[in-house]
Formats: C-alpha cells, structure tokens, sequence
C-alpha cells in the first residue's frame, strides 16, 4: 500500500491459503508427536456439547418433578424416566465408545464393543443408589442454610447441587472405566459453577458446599460423609517431583483425607495426603500439610489448635483472627 502522499492506494484481498496451509502442518505435527495419525469415530473422541445434554437428561430421569419438563406428573414419572433412559444411556453408550476407540485405535476389537455395553449396564444399575446418595445431599444443604426455604429451592438453585449432581455420575462413570467422558462431564459443572471436582475424587454422603465457588478438589481425595465445604476451599495436592530425566512422579495418593463431620471454612488449604480427623473445624485461610487430629478447630492465628469433647460445638465468636499463620 502506498504511503499517504496523494498517490493511488492499491488494495489487496485477505486470502485464508496461508493460514489454511499453516494450520494443517501445525495438526501434522501435533499429531505425529502425540501419536494421533488416525482419529476414530466422527469427532475422534466424545463431544461436550452431547455429554451437556446427556447428563441434563440422566438428572431429569433422577428428578423428573423438578428438573424434568414441566408437563410431567406422578403418575407419568415412570413412561417419562423410561423413554429418558432409553435416550440418555444409548447416546451415553456412543460417546462411551468414542472414548475407548480413542484409546485404543487400531487394536479395537468386539471386546471392546461388549466393555463398553458393560459399563453403560452397570451404571444404570447404579442410577438408584445415585438418587438416594443425592437426596442426602440436598437434605444436607438444607439443613445447612438457614437461607434454605425448601429442598426444591435447594435442588433447583444452589450451584452446589449442580455440581455434585454432575460429580455423582461423572464419579461413576470414572469407576467403571470411562474417565475421559467422566472429566468432561466434570468440566461442564466447572465451567458452570466454579465449583472443580475431579471425577476421580471420593465423596461421602451428606455432601455440601456453601456458595461453592473457587472450591477445587483433587483427583485422590477421599471425603467422608457429612463433610460442608465453603467457597474458596482447595483440597489439593503438594508440588509433583521428578526422576533424574525430569519425567514427573505421579503419587496415586496425593490429595487429602477429609474424615465424617468435618466442616471447612472459606479459603482454606489442604495440601497432600495429610487426614483431617472427624469433626474437626478449619477456620478461614488457613494453610494444612499436617494431619489434624480429631474434634480439633483450626485458626489462622498461629495455627492454634484446640480440641474439644465430640459433643461440644464450636464457636466461631471465639476464634482469633491474625494476618499471618
């Protein structure tokens, strides 16, 4: 283009050759350094956007009244939760497949085929044991928050329930062999809520997080039942090391244990395998890689500790509050 010195400017048309070109060398490369010459399946491997509307579909088949459609009654609950699973688990079933086609590639056999349709049997067998685990959960919140004007309001407005909704099924599926759908599931209720749980994480009955956000719980944490939760929690894992070649160690247990009765307020800190024993309280921001031990409260000021008899509640009135641990 000429400089603007009254001469003619000439105009030349954007063309997409060169970044269509670019593009495809740089999936070339990707691909022959991850090994992913071939991909399988329509998409290669499962789609969010189908799991969304799957996992929607599974919690309206584990609560049709609240959030199935609207027209659905009592009396036409179960016609609706059988045409739902109908659906929901054969959709389910492909997106399953994908994941495995995924993994193993050429190697795909008809045993893999039968390993998949055994996985979607078994978590459908499951769904009941899902709904009641749920219903602990929604009670558990209830019974929290003294905001709560019902368990509807519970299960139809609290991001919490959203999450562990998806956590339940992801959970499952997780177990039984599918945990690349499971972490996509996972991820839906992450970006929709804040709330980060990783599919592979254990968790008790009567679960529950207050206002939920920023909470992040690791792959290997094992919470007990009865466990609340407030925002900003992190149940995480200490820095990875490495071998000699700089090859990162995993340790396959490497976030915390979060025994019965335990309650843990906002912006606290629970770094590696360390166990929080049964009814103890962690106050606000404090920071955890030792075990606590049992009916013990926990405070920011120099991470004074205190133990209490099981049946004396804490207060927090009580609580000293200092800048630094």
């Amino acid at each position: 283009m000429a400089e603007e010195t009254g001469d003619e400017r000439v105009h030349e048309p954007w063309s997409t050759s060169a970044a269509i070109a670019g593009l495809r060398a740089a999936r070339q490369k990707w691909r022959v350094r991850h090994e992913r010459n071939a991909e399988y399946g329509r998409h290669g491997f499962p789609a969010r956007r189908s799991l969304d509307r799957i996992v929607g579909q599974l919690a309206a088949a584990l609560f049709p009244l609240r959030l199935g459609p609207p027209e659905i009654t009592q009396a036409s609950e179960d016609r609706f939760i059988e045409a739902t699973l109908e659906t929901a688990l054969s959709q389910l079933a492909a997106q399953i497949r994908l994941e495995v086609r995924y993994s193993r590639g050429p190697a795909w056999t008809i045993d893999d085929d039968c390993a998949v349709d055994d996985i979607v049997r078994r978590f459908a067998e499951r769904l009941p044991a899902i709904r009641e685990t749920l219903d602990s959960d929604v009670e558990a919140a209830y019974d929290g928050d003294p905001a709560a004007r019902s368990v509807d309001e519970v299960l139809l407005c609290y991001p919490c329930l959203i999450a562990v909704v998806h956590h339940r099924i992801a959970h499952e599926l997780f177990r039984l062999g599918a945990p690349l759908v499971a972490r996509i599931i996972a991820e839906i209720a992450h970006s929709r809520t804040g709330i980060d749980i990783h599919p592979g994480a254990t968790i008790g009955r009567r679960f529950f997080i207050d206002h939920g956000t920023g909470v992040v719980i690791g792959e290997t944490a094992i919470i007990g039942n009865n466990v609340r939760l407030y925002q900003a929690v992190t149940l995480g894992a200490k820095s990875l090391s490495t071998d000699a070649h700089g090859a990162v160690q995993v340790d396959p247990a490497r976030h915390p244990i979060i025994e019965d009765d335990v309650v843990i307020y906002a912006g606290a800190t629970v770094l590696g395998r360390v166990t929080v024993g049964r009814g103890a309280v962690l106050g606000g921001n404090v920071w955890v890689t030792k075990d606590v031990p049992a009916y013990t409260t926990l405070t920011i000021a120099s991470s004074r500790a205190e133990t209490r008899a099981p049946d004396v509640e804490p207060s927090i009135e009580e609580w000293r509050i200092s800048p630094t641990i």
